[in-house]
This record gives C-alpha cells, sequence and structure tokens, in this order.
C-alpha cells in the first residue's frame, strides 16, 4: 500500500506499510521511514498501546509498575523502622505490617505522613504487647514531633476500634536503666540491685499519688538519677533526661517531690526532725529499709522493730557519717555523747554495758575507716553516705520491688500516707483565697466606713457602732496596699453580692459572667 507522504532517503513516493513490523518501507530505495509506527491512546489507560510507548513503564524491557514500586519502598521503609526499633525479624514485625496492610488495604503509601504512620502501628503494637516504648523516643526516630504521633495513634486506635492498656512505668523504668549509656559501664549485679531498688521507689511514688496525671517518663528519669546516687554511680540527670527524650525541668520538679516525699516518711526517725531535702541521700538507707521492712507486715510497728539500734548506735560512735547534717561530717552534738543527759539510752533502752560492748566492737571499724579515707584523701572529703561502713541496708524483700497491679500497691503500707500533689496544690490555693477574699473586705469597708474600720469592728454585725469623732486625735494613716488582678475581681464579686462559699471555688469567669456582665444593660 502506497502512501502520500515521501521518502526521508529519496523523496520517492512509493511507502508500503510492513505487515510485521508496522513500519513504513520505501519500495524504491527500501528505507525505512523512522517516526511512523506511533499510534495514540484512546479511552484511559486501558486503551491500546504503541510499539516502542507504553504506558506504565519504566524502561524498555520493565515490568514493574508504579503500585510495585510504592509497595516496594513501603515496605523498605518499614523494615528500617523495625530494625531501629529493635523488631526485625520477629513475630512483631510481621504485626506491625499486617496493621498497616490492614488499614491501608494493601495499598500502603508514600510522603511525609507515612514513616508517622509507621511509627503509630508499631508504638500501638508495642503497647498492647507490654513493651512500653516511650512515644517520644519513637517520634524522635520518626522525625516528628509526639503531638503528631500522638495524633496519628489515636487515629490508629479509633480506626481499629481498640483500647490501649494503660503505660507500665515498671516495665518502662526496667528497659530505660538496661539501655540508657549512662548505665552502660555499671557491673550487671549492681544492675540488678539498682532495678529493685527503683521498683519499690516508683510504687512508692504511685501510692503517693506522684504519678497520677503526670507523664511517666521524667518520673523514670527522676528515679534513676535517685538510685545512681544511692548506689555512688556517677550519672547526671542532665544526661539521663536527653537520653529518654523528656525535659530537663520536669525531670528536676520530679526529683525534688520525690525527695520530698522521703523527708516526710523519714520523719519517724529519731533523727528525723533534723532530715531535709539536702541531706535525705544520707539518710535514705534508712529510710528505704523501714519502708521496705514496714510493707512487710501490716502492724502498727515503731521505727525501733525494724531498724537494728545496735548497728545504728555503732555507725554514729564512728565520727565519719552525717545522718542529720547539710555539708558537715558528724560535726553537730547531736551524736555527742552527754554524760548528764541518758536521752538517747533511755529512749532505745541500751544498758551501759551494752554501750560500751558496742564501742568496743567497732574500735577497730574505726581505725580501718580512719585508714581508707587517710587512703582516699585526694579525692576530697566524703559527703555522700558510705553504704559499706552501714553493711548491706538493702534486703529486696518486699513485695514492691516486683511488679503489682494497682489496688495491691494502694494497699501496701510503707510508713506514709499522703494527698495527691493537687488536692495540696488546691487546699493551699483555697486557703490563699480565703485570705484575699478577707482582705478584699478589710479594703471595701475601710473605704465605705472608715471610722468602723479604725475601730476594728466587721461592717456585717449589726452591733457595732462606730465611735465618735476627735478631732483632736485624728490621724492621717499611710496605707500602702499591695494588690493584683485576682484581689479586683475578688472586689468586684463582693461588690455584687455574692457567696463568700461560690468565690473560695475559683471560678472567676463564670461568677462575672453570671453576677457582673449580666446586669450590665
Amino acid at each position: 500500500m502506497e502512501s502520500s507522504r515521501s521518502c526521508q532517503s529519496c523523496r520517492s513516493k512509493a511507502l508500503a506499510t510492513d505487515s510485521d513490523t508496522g513500519n513504513s518501507v520505501c519500495t524504491s530505495c527500501g528505507v525505512v521511514q523512522e517516526f511512523d509506527n506511533f499510534q495514540s491512546h484512546f479511552g484511559g489507560i486501558t486503551g491500546p498501546t504503541g510499539t516502542y510507548v507504553r504506558i506504565g513503564t519504566i524502561g524498555v524491557g520493565s515490568v514493574s509498575n508504579y503500585k510495585d514500586k510504592k509497595i516496594y519502598e513501603a515496605q523498605k521503609l518499614v523494615d528500617d523502622f523495625m530494625f531501629k526499633l529493635g523488631l526485625s525479624g520477629g513475630s512483631k514485625s510481621r504485626d506491625v505490617k499486617l496493621l498497616i496492610e490492614k488499614i491501608t488495604d494493601g495499598e500502603y503509601g508514600q510522603g511525609n505522613w507515612f514513616p508517622v504512620f509507621v511509627g503509630a502501628c508499631a508504638y500501638v503494637v508495642m503497647r498492647n504487647d507490654q513493651k512500653m516504648v516511650p512515644i517520644v523516643e519513637v517520634a524522635d526516630l520518626v522525625g516528628c514531633d509526639c503531638y503528631e504521633l500522638g495524633r496519628m495513634i489515636t487515629r490508629v486506635v479509633e480506626f481499629m476500634d481498640m483500647k490501649l492498656p494503660e503505660f507500665d512505668i515498671v516495665n518502662s523504668f526496667e528497659r530505660s536503666i538496661k539501655n540508657c549509656p549512662s548505665f552502660s559501664h555499671v557491673p550487671e549485679d549492681l544492675i540488678g540491685r539498682m532495678l529493685k531498688q527503683g521498683i519499690f521507689l516508683i510504687q512508692c511514688l504511685i501510692k503517693w499519688f506522684v504519678t497520677t496525671g503526670r507523664k511517666p517518663m521524667p518520673v523514670v528519669a527522676a528515679v534513676l538519677f535517685f538510685v545512681s546516687e544511692l548506689n555512688e554511680v556517677n550519672a547526671k540527670i542532665e544526661d539521663i533526661a536527653k537520653e529518654l527524650h523528656v525535659a530537663l525541668a520536669t525531670c528536676k520538679r520530679r526529683y525534688k517531690e520525690l525527695l520530698e516525699r522521703l523527708v516526710q516518711a523519714a520523719r519517724v526517725l529519731p533523727w528525723g526532725k533534723d532530715v531535709t531535702v539536702k541531706n535525705i541521700i544520707k539518710n535514705a538507707p534508712f529510710v528505704i529499709q523501714y519502708m521496705e521492712m514496714k510493707s512487710l507486715t501490716n502492724k502498727n510497728e515503731s521505727f525501733e522493730s525494724f531498724i537494728d539500734i545496735e548497728g545504728l548506735v555503732g555507725d554514729c560512735l564512728k565520727k565519719e557519717i552525717g545522718y542529720g547534717l547539710d555539708n558537715q561530717v558528724c560535726s553537730s552534738s547531736y551524736f555527742e555523747i552527754d554524760h548528764t543527759s541518758n536521752l538517747c539510752i533511755d529512749r532505745f533502752e541500751i544498758s551501759p554495758d551494752c554501750l560500751a560492748l558496742i564501742y568496743s566492737n567497732h574500735l577497730n571499724e574505726i581505725s580501718l575507716a580512719k585508714a581508707n579515707a587517710e587512703e582516699n584523701h585526694d579525692r576530697g572529703r566524703r559527703e555522700n553516705l558510705d553504704l559499706q561502713l552501714c553493711g548491706d541496708w538493702w534486703k529486696g524483700k518486699s513485695d514492691l520491688t516486683k511488679k503489682l497491679v494497682l489496688k495491691e500497691v494502694l494497699e501496701k503500707d510503707v510508713g506514709l500516707d499522703v494527698m495527691p500533689p493537687s488536692f495540696d496544690k488546691a487546699c493551699l490555693d483555697n486557703e490563699k483565697r480565703l485570705e484575699k477574699i478577707k482582705a478584699a473586705k478589710l479594703r471595701i469597708q475601710r473605704i465605705m466606713n472608715p471610722r468602723i474600720a479604725e475601730s476594728g469592728c466587721d461592717i456585717s454585725s449589726d452591733s457595732c457602732v462606730p465611735a465618735p469623732e476627735n478631732p483632736e486625735k485624728k490621724k492621717r494613716k499611710k496605707w500602702k496596699a499591695d494588690i493584683d488582678w485576682e484581689d479586683l475581681i475578688i472586689e468586684t464579686l463582693i461588690l455584687h453580692n455574692v457567696k463568700e462559699g461560690e468565690i473560695e471555688k475559683g471560678h472567676y469567669n463564670a461568677l462575672l459572667d453570671l453576677h457582673v456582665f449580666n446586669e450590665l444593660p
């Protein structure tokens, strides 16, 4: 079949179409015509394809398409995240992939949202398996903030119609102490000792409501730093906070709350009135020993029934350990033996012969301690409690060193029962508001009835009669007020006859809308 087109070589119009290849060939010179076999497509992707141009191909001879490439890249990304999370090659990695396939209907995805989605699915799977990975750690690995990852986790949970178990702070502490680089150089036996002590303290904090309504990881960091100080492990709270991806200020606040609770628990000690936040580390072995022994029984027993008084007096006689001192080492007269006062002996019912025997038994230990102090003089003066001199105070026999449910933790007695910090703060704020209400009433009384205010009478009492004014004794008193916005609001509410009981609750916006702004025309 001849064509109306001319040959590209000889300009002849004798062109014919080859039935095998579909190319145009010149019948006079035999030259195959280039770019003459293109076929346009009709009907979208499902339409006919050309000889050389095909839809969905990457190159000549390739059989992969866009969907296969997308799934391949997504699976590669999932495997990379599973390896970084330590879940590669296990059943949890398969569970994460199955969850991703179920939510996306096997389509996976691409874009900035997909790594966040993979991190959310991994967090959900690990949370259901009681492997507590902090959300901040997953967010740091994914490359987003914890709030964005939290929103994605919420969407995954709602889509799957599941309920995540509560965050297990005990498992999180165990994982943190084993994975933190700050404790990589610590021997394994000491790590086991610190682990039991930390679990004991964390469950005490649960009983004391310190973890209620708070982020759990700063509490874990605070307990890690405390047990490191207790066991003389060189670790800094700044490094621990950075390794756990938590705010340093929050960790320090939880650490201070832990010290304050231990100070309250130390009130049962004979020197409990001298224990402060600054020297609680020196007293912590005896406080924790008392708490541990107290948790083993429900009887109302005293401190003397739990603590080895003989060893305690012996430690006091060593003149090296300060139990109630801030920056001094046993320089207080509290530990001096006064022959005119036998309060310590009478309290513990120790006879003079027994005390002399205790003293003689520790003479050799005193000389040994002095030799060690001279040998380590270049290291500086010891400020912390020497645990070896005090003996093995940690027994680890309490059930609180194991993971317990919340009901069992609350039933345990550790020698201290306190209310939640939020409740204490609410009571303190209520007292402050009561004082502000009284001050506001006095200011109003001073302005509306100056003579009654000077006489000290209450404006609300009917029996109060103002005294006659004496111009000779009348003196102008200077009064300087230090008030803030809350005082002004309270004055306004009092002037609008709002009850004091409602003002004490502190819902100022609701009271202003109800009693002040509604009265405006």
